[in-house]
């Protein structure tokens, strides 16, 4: 499935008053995933393994690292779990890095709203605005995210230019 996607990210200090806001929207709860994200070694773009209780999936995508609200391209494919395919991808291609999370996961319409606790590097808000049907342009896609950066008050200097995987990159390198 060939998805078009606008979507910002932003760490703050905690998760609860941003996800209260939201709740006065009354936006559909999909529920509590405990995700692990396994980054593989690729050419070109980025490709996780996504195992959760909710969402399985293989993922590939392409975005640039910037802050703000920026359009990734993905390929997703969803998948029922089975350790072959890890393991296939694991030999062929060798593991990154693996993101371990807790995702509380909502939706308004096509908009996916994200609120993570990242295995040491915090906690996050990540807000998507989803196309699987071809029904949006960039542009719109783009207004809608920026219509929830304001929704929250969150500010330029709450946003992530960057993938958990390469944080947790950037953070063992610092330790090392």
């Amino acid at each position: 499935m060939n998805i078009k996607n606008f979507e910002f990210k932003a760490k703050v200090e905690g998760i609860e008053p941003y996800e209260e806001k939201l709740l006065t929207l009354n936006p559909e709860y999909k529920g509590l995933d405990y995700q692990s994200d396994t980054y593989f070694n690729v050419r070109q773009g980025r490709l996780k393994l996504r195992e959760g209780n909710i969402e399985n999936s293989l993922i590939h995508y392409d975005r640039e690292d910037i802050a703000g609200s920026k359009e990734s391209q993905i390929i997703l494919y969803r998948h029922t779990p089975d350790k072959a395919l890890k393991d296939i991808l694991t030999l062929q291609l060798g593991v990154k890095i693996v993101v371990e999370k807790r995702r509380k996961i909502y939706f308004i319409g096509n908009v996916k709203f994200h609120f993570d606790v990242v295995e040491n590097l915090g906690t996050f808000i990540e807000v998507e605005a989803i196309d699987d049907r071809e029904e949006f342009t960039i542009e719109e896609l783009k207004a809608q995210c920026d219509h929830y950066f304001h929704f929250f008050n969150l500010t330029a200097a709450d946003l992530v230019d960057q993938s958990y995987s390469d944080l947790l990159i950037t953070l063992q390198s610092s330790r090392s």
